[in-house]
């Protein structure tokens, strides 16, 4: 049980979490923003009409399963922005386009003009004023091994069941992604360093935002490297 947390970020502070799957964005999410007193925002997985013909025919159906995951992630960013209050969101836009579209697309599951089409609608969305950037981007990573660890632990059995060599090449992406990513300042939290269940690593995590949202110049700032 992790304690509210005083702190001095703004009262509309938009943080995103960002990391391959069982990183533990979800858990962070949850932990986060009740210790800022922040609403959480996750991905919307219910009711998605192509997810079941997506996983009978990937060709078929990957540009529609994106195209939706667009759709829902913009109306989740619009619907932060009219609310104007403090969001804690589980998985970034940016994410959809510069991972999972782009995988289903180097594996030759959308073609040249699916994929062209998605991103220039990705580029239209973000240029529109409803669409906020966040404050701080949380990067959630770790050792492969680490990550595969926990996929594990908590026992999906379809994730259990996935090529490992899957989700190395998902670590891989995320590590070149983040490497090019300038949209907002990164606060890279690495799980082998830090336990996002612990009230001190819990409150470390809110000073380095402080430090971050206080100190704009500061673009990237790593908690294994740099205690706060």
């Amino acid at each position: 049980m992790i304690n509210p947390v005083n702190h001095q970020l703004k009262s509309n502070a938009l943080i995103t979490l960002a990391g391959t799957v069982g990183a533990g964005k979800s858990s962070l999410t949850n932990v986060l923003s009740e210790a800022l007193s922040f609403k959480p925002a996750f991905e919307k997985v219910d009711g998605n009409p192509y997810l079941e013909d997506y996983y009978h025919d990937f060709k078929k159906w990957s540009f529609h399963l994106q195209m939706y995951f667009l759709a829902e992630r913009f109306k989740q960013q619009k619907n932060m922005h009219e609310e104007n209050t403090g969001y804690v969101q589980d998985r970034s836009i940016y994410e959809d386009v510069g991972i999972f579209a782009k995988l289903q697309y180097d594996q030759g599951n959308m073609s040249d003009r699916d994929f062209n089409t998605y991103h220039s609608l990705f580029e239209a969305m973000v240029m529109n004023p409803y669409f906020p950037k966040p404050d701080v981007l949380i990067f959630i990573d770790g050792k492969f091994e680490s990550i595969i660890d926990r996929i594990h632990k908590r026992g999906r059995e379809m994730e259990i069941n996935t090529p490992e060599s899957y989700w190395f090449d998902l670590y891989q992406r995320y590590q070149h992604w983040i490497h090019s990513f300038t949209e907002c300042p990164i606060l890279h939290l690495d799980i082998d360093y830090y336990d996002c269940q612990n009230q001190k690593s819990v409150e470390q995590i809110v000073k380095a935002l402080e430090t971050m949202m206080a100190n704009p110049e500061i673009r990237y700032l790593n908690l294994s490297e740099h205690k706060v």
